[in-house]
């Protein structure tokens, strides 16, 4: 009984992607827009005075917004919420 080795290229041809169906392009928008939410969050909080109201209340809003809305709405939508 000997076992035969598969090469790697038949491996990755067998392989099939679980996110392939999942994931659409409109899931990359949404999570890029979450990373621009994000980023925005950060921009404002490095903004000077530091007990202003933009560092100090806007900034944490926009990336409680970000890490606890947008991010988890990308990942978890169906492709099938975007054909209504």
């Amino acid at each position: 009984m000997a076992k035969t080795q598969k090469s790697l290229k038949e491996t990755k041809k067998n392989f099939v992607s679980p996110f392939q169906e999942y994931w659409t392009n409109k899931n990359y928008l949404f999570l890029l827009g979450g990373l621009a939410v994000l980023i925005l969050g950060y921009f404002l909080m490095a903004q000077s005075p530091w007990d202003g109201f933009s560092s100090l209340t806007l900034s944490p809003l926009i990336l409680l917004a970000g890490y606890v809305v947008v991010i988890p709405f990308a990942i978890m939508v169906k492709s099938s919420f975007f054909k209504k």
